[in-house]
């Protein structure tokens, strides 16, 4: 007996048909008929043998097809289901190969009398209905309470969307080779563990990179290769931080960076930003005896203004003469409008205190994951240690398409061309928001990076925010970037995951969540 019915994918012009059968079953030990119940659903993105296979293995470890159930031919329950015999014959064999099914020649298929070893049996208990746990640790309720680098819509790029790059430009069918060439010549030396500190190549590519890109040197065996600059972060705040140790962070500053602190148990000191970048002077005054100071100097993260040489010159300085450690976090100084850029901390420093962190979510694109680490040579093989004990290495696969990606040129013409596609959607944005959003919305200078951050005048930035999100726009409010109180209202405006047209729409969205965010009397004033 079967039932069906259609329904409507959410988001989709295409229909699915969803087919519920019971089949009548004989239980042997009971001498009984039972029912097993499939549900198939054509749309569901799952093949229909997967499913299948799925329904009856579930009903086996259910206990409703019990050791010794005789089922019906793979022929009657493709007719019952109404798809083709292939499909029922394809699920059945991968449950007899599996040891689910029996087969007795001349009787039928049937459950097994024994199932693998490995499937335990399922207990049913009942749930409860108050479940108490201890309370999170100090640093759990403070990693919980720290927000998060951006605020997100799940789905597709929109407009505005921080910290992602235009992954509509990026080269899918030149990467896909790649990582298809790797996979075929993998040895099986290179499928078991590897080098904790990352693929060889790979790091001789970065170290060579960082030197014509970024004006610093290395040695290959100072690179280590990390799933993303978050983990790199949190593995040097790990090894090099004792609880209570005082560290510089930029205010505002990246909360990624914040949440990796406070898991280490650091103690925070907040260091003001202005237009010359972190306030070295300041910081000394507040806290000489910091630890270590974490650093965005290409383009300070959320500002954008880069650091300027005197302040590098006095940052290295103070770290020399105290003993502390610098972490350069150097995460998208590739893209550049119209400006120089300013020598690396790492390049100008003469007594190993810099730690070079580097990443290619945003050159490449953000699901590869991997990241670097450049530390000094003294640290190098005491960081090797702790990466053994931490997380071994990243996939090898990702690490070996990226080094062919390097190495025959493609990486560098694809910075190449995506800086001209971002100045042209930089200036989009510009042009957006003095068209549209003048004398309420207005755009700093950008230099450097994917993001923009504009001034708002006179609405109050968290219920512009919700506004948007009402709009499908993301725009992330300026205050969420500081520890403390917030010295301005603004916004974080992405400008590099959409084309034009889109940043067009979305400014005039913006437009409306703004307008809609004031107060009658804001909105007077305004008109």
């Amino acid at each position: 007996m079967a039932t069906s019915g259609a329904h409507e994918r959410p988001g989709s012009k295409w229909y699915s048909r969803l087919t519920t059968v019971a089949l009548k079953t004989t239980d042997h030990s009971r001498n009984a008929p039972s029912d097993l119940l499939i549900s198939i659903d054509s749309g569901a993105g799952v093949g229909l043998q997967q499913q299948v296979y799925a329904g009856i293995r579930r009903a086996i470890l259910d206990g409703v097809l019990t050791p010794g159930t005789q089922l019906p031919s793979s022929r009657a329950l493709a007719g019952d289901l109404n798809v083709s015999r292939t499909t029922t014959l394809l699920a059945y064999e991968q449950l007899l190969a599996e040891g689910y099914l029996s087969a007795r020649h001349g009787s039928g298929t049937f459950v097994a009398s024994e199932l693998p070893d490995a499937l335990p049996r399922r207990v049913l208990v009942p749930r409860p209905t108050r479940t108490r746990h201890p309370a999170l640790s100090r640093r759990g309720n403070a990693l919980v309470e720290t927000p998060g680098p951006a605020r997100r819509l799940t789905g597709p790029p929109r407009p505005f969307r921080l910290g992602a790059p235009a992954l509509d430009r990026f080269p899918y069918r030149l990467w896909s080779r790649l990582v298809d060439q790797r996979l075929r010549s993998m040895t099986m030396g290179q499928l078991d563990y590897g080098d904790a500190a990352g693929f060889g190549p790979l790091r001789q590519a970065i170290a060579e990179l960082v030197e014509s890109a970024r004006g610093t040197r290395c040695d290959s065996d100072q690179v280590f290769i990390v799933a993303g600059a978050q983990r790199g972060l949190q593995m040097l705040a790990t090894v090099l931080l004792d609880h209570g140790d005082r560290v510089w962070l930029e205010e505002p500053g990246y909360n990624g960076a914040r949440s990796a602190l406070l898991a280490a148990g650091a103690r925070i000191v907040p260091v003001r930003v202005d237009d010359q970048g972190l306030d070295v002077a300041a910081a000394v005054k507040r806290s000489p005896d910091a630890r270590l100071a974490y650093v965005t100097p290409s383009n300070q993260f959320p500002l954008g203004v880069p650091m300027s040489l005197p302040r590098r010159l006095a940052l290295l300085k103070w770290a020399s003469a105290v003993g502390a450690w610098i972490v350069e976090d150097d995460y998208d100084g590739e893209f550049r409008y119209g400006t120089r850029p300013f020598q690396s901390l790492h390049g100008l420093d003469s007594d190993g205190r810099v730690i070079y962190l580097g990443t290619f979510a945003k050159s490449i694109f953000p699901a590869l994951r991997l990241g670097f680490v450049i530390v000094p040579s003294d640290l190098r093989d005491k960081f090797r240690d702790a990466r053994r004990a931490a997380d071994v290495h990243p996939p090898v696969l990702e690490q070996m398409a990226l080094t062919d990606f390097i190495a025959a040129g493609h990486y560098a013409r694809h910075i190449r061309r995506m800086r001209g596609i971002y100045r042209e959607r930089l200036e989009a944005l510009s042009d957006a928001a003095q068209a549209l959003c003048a004398g309420v919305l207005r755009l700093r200078r950008v230099q450097t990076g994917l993001h923009a951050v504009a001034d708002l005048l006179g609405v109050d930035e968290d219920r512009v925010c919700l506004e948007a999100r009402d709009r499908d726009i993301e725009v992330s409010p300026i205050g969420m970037y500081f520890t403390g109180p917030p010295t301005f209202k603004g916004l974080v405006l992405g400008f590099a995951s959409t084309n034009p047209d889109a940043i067009r729409r979305g400014m005039e969205r913006l437009a409306g969540s703004i307008d809609g965010a004031m107060r009658p009397d804001e909105r007077k004033n305004r008109a």
